[in-house]
């Protein structure tokens, strides 16, 4: 298989739920003690969170892409980066490095059409929210993307920043999302992005009104079929 380069720590939790999803699927695929060649470079999330929150987007490519070759001399043949946010920039990494990265945009975009969805509501940190990012990604599949009330944004970040990435779930948290989930449906949302790799940790299908999109687990799976293809 290629080897696989995972630019991490944004968050911990996040990096070691990628990790988690890889080693079991490919062991799934492969069976005994089968494990995948990859690689983590580990970032330090409150530096990249302080230059987001200061639109120092210039800085964030530089750190990012210095991640990304740094994977490279480590002989990656695959990167991706394991975080939501962060995607704002993906091209400018992208055209930095030689190596081929997988879009975590385009492969929740590709979940949702396969599912012939029209309208999605989208959580995640404030910036995924208010940022257009991943409404410009879904656009070009003719998928609309609406967000939450401001409220109800700031709900969302808060728990995520000071619950989630600290491997904080709480059942009120969990029926919080819920309820932001159901007002997004109300609003015509058909299907929900949790666009933030954290989320996945508090929410789970069976337990929302709508179809929900594990970003974490839709982009780990991309990744890993690129790896194991010829």
């Amino acid at each position: 298989m290629k080897k696989i380069g995972i630019i991490g720590g944004l968050s911990a939790e996040s990096t070691i739920e990628y990790y988690k999803i890889l080693v079991n699927e490919y062991k799934k695929l492969k069976g005994g003690l089968s494990s995948p060649l990859l690689i983590i470079d580990s970032l330090d999330l409150e530096e990249v969170k302080d230059l987001v929150n200061e639109d120092k987007w210039d800085d964030v490519v530089e750190i990012i892409t210095q991640s990304a070759r740094n994977l490279e001399k480590s002989n990656a043949e695959v990167i991706i980066i394991a975080t939501n946010t962060i995607h704002k920039i993906f091209d400018r990494v992208q055209e930095n490095i030689e190596t081929p990265m997988i879009n975590l945009l385009v492969t929740i975009a590709e979940a949702i059409k396969e599912q012939g969805i029209k309208k999605v509501g989208l959580l995640g940190t404030i910036y995924t929210m208010q940022l257009d990012f991943f409404q410009n990604a879904l656009d070009k599949y003719n998928i609309d993307v609406i967000v939450p009330n401001q409220a109800d944004q700031e709900y969302v970040n808060q728990v995520i920043f000071e619950e989630l990435v600290h491997s904080i779930l709480k059942d009120e948290s969990k029926r919080g999302y819920l309820e932001v989930i159901k007002r997004l449906q109300e609003k015509g949302a058909e299907g929900a992005i949790l666009g933030c790799t954290e989320i996945p940790l508090l929410v789970k299908q069976e337990e929302s009104p709508i179809p929900v999109f594990d970003t974490t687990t839709i982009h780990a799976l991309a990744v890993l079929k690129y790896a194991l293809s010829d």
